[in-house]
């Protein structure tokens, strides 16, 4: 078989398809692309046998049909390398060998027969749901959720960011039990129900393969989903488990509410930041209807910072401790001018917002509070 192809579009496609396949396999044919060419149309497969990921792009001159495995990191190298201009690529079916060719250079490499290449399986579903959502609406949810989701190998179900699918909306939850992430959107009806836990490395080979992709059309089953845009399709596996429930977590009793500009507190929670200890890294807040100070100190050092912020606080006066870094992630997450935090006391977390947000979509962070001895 035979084709001419973009150089670039083949390198941006085989560059896409390698984020899913792992830097080691167990299955050393995984360390390969599957690619295959059927009429007009090239498609470039990786798998880590969990998850599967396919790019397809639209070739000229192509002459035959067929299929082969060729080795990942060497061709994606290859063609990150070459100039932006027609290749020719010419595969012997009888040797598997492949003759890739440009103006100025010819590039020899042997394949394997395609047949060994896995086949993505998983268990059936007799009733999968199907639904299309804005590429946009989906990256926006795991760009708001990704960073609390669980890195302990114990909590395998918290190693991934919930979706939490309702006829008029989609909820997306991530937590690691010292933070919880909830966004809703709205702007979407799926018009069907369902939940799944989408692993850590699912969300971004979503994040960072479809961005530039229009619409997402789902289907999703009980333990995977296959979710496809004009030019990749991507099936991957779910965490198996029972997400916790998220909305019993959230406290309904913190009447009291701080308004602060979010780029001053999050500048100054990084400065006083510097000066926590490094095992907890405890910041302190004694926040007062007109002002906010912040204090850090570590023992070992001998050092310490304290700083002040403007806000507006409906309360009298209240101390609370926080993590600096989780801290920092949320303020960091949350987009806007203004932040509000529902507070109740120093035992109780803080519930984090923006004070604006696009029309139909809801975002809260919740973060639990730290113990604070003496301020």
């Amino acid at each position: 078989m035979k084709f001419n192809v973009s150089s670039k579009a083949f390198y941006n496609a085989a560059a896409a398809v390698s984020k899913v396949i792992n830097s080691k396999n167990a299955l050393a044919i995984l360390d390969n692309f599957l690619l295959t060419l059927d009429g007009d149309t090239f498609t470039i497969t990786g798998s880590d046998a969990e998850n599967a990921l396919t790019a397809r792009l639209e070739v000229a001159g192509a002459k035959g049909s067929g299929s082969l495995c060729l080795g990942a990191r060497r061709l994606v190298e290859l063609l990150k390398e070459l100039p932006d201009q027609g290749v020719e690529v010419d595969v012997n079916e009888d040797t598997l060998e492949v003759q890739l060719s440009y103006s100025a250079g010819h590039y020899s490499f042997v394949g394997l027969p395609g047949d060994q290449y896995p086949a993505f399986a998983v268990a059936g579903d007799d009733r999968p749901i199907s639904f299309s959502v804005a590429t946009e609406q989906i990256i926006t949810g795991l760009d708001n959720t990704m960073f609390a989701v669980s890195t302990d190998e114990y909590r395998q179900i918290m190693q991934g960011v919930l979706l939490d699918i309702a006829p008029e909306s989609i909820t997306f939850v991530a937590t690691d039990t010292r933070k919880l992430v909830r966004y809703t959107d709205r702007r979407t009806a799926p018009g069907v129900q369902g939940q799944c836990v989408l692993p850590f490395k699912s969300s971004t080979i979503i994040k960072n393969v479809f961005a530039k992709e229009e619409t997402l059309d789902i289907t999703m089953s009980a333990r995977s989903a296959v979710i496809e845009s004009a030019n990749f399709t991507f099936q991957c596996a779910f965490l198996n488990g029972t997400y916790p429930d998220y909305n019993r977590v959230m406290p309904r009793n913190n009447t009291l509410v701080l308004t602060v500009d979010r780029l001053a507190l999050l500048n100054a929670v990084r400065r006083v930041g510097i000066f926590v200890e490094v095992e907890g890294g405890l910041e302190k807040f004694r926040i007062t209807p007109e002002t906010i100070l912040l204090k850090a100190n570590d023992n070992n050092l001998c050092t310490s910072a304290r700083e002040q912020v403007p806000c507006s606080f409906t309360g009298s006066e209240l101390t609370i401790g926080f993590s600096a870094s989780f801290l920092t992630e949320i303020l960091t997450t949350i987009k806007g001018s203004d932040v509000v935090v529902n507070l109740g006391d120093a035992g109780r977390p803080g519930v984090f917002r923006p004070a604006e947000e696009p029309e139909n979509t809801e975002l809260l962070m919740l973060l639990m509070p730290m113990t604070v001895g003496e301020f």
